[in-house]
């Protein structure tokens, strides 16, 4: 059951996220891209045409690497709260 309550706490967040208007911060939104991966279990490599931001995503990736989909969900849900809802 606690499972459920936090994927849906993630969700909620990440629709927060996609409908949020003001600029954030590019090292919130590579923490963000990087929870939000790993919390899908998408390992493939960045595919932005950029190198540049490939090389960032990446490395936001590796940073994260340790955390498991459920951590990550909440890393993310936590993050959204304290950065950008400043519950």
């Amino acid at each position: 059951m606690k499972d459920d309550k936090a994927h849906k706490k993630f969700i909620e967040s990440v629709d927060f996220v996609n409908n949020y208007t003001e600029a954030l911060p590019a090292d919130l939104l590579l923490k963000l891209y990087a929870y939000y991966r790993i919390a899908h279990k998408n390992f493939d490599n960045p595919s932005s045409k950029t190198p540049l931001i490939n090389a960032f995503k990446a490395n936001a990736l590796i940073q994260a690497k340790n955390l498991s989909p459920a951590e990550a969900m909440q890393c993310y849900t936590d993050l959204v709260n304290k950065e950008i809802r400043k519950n």
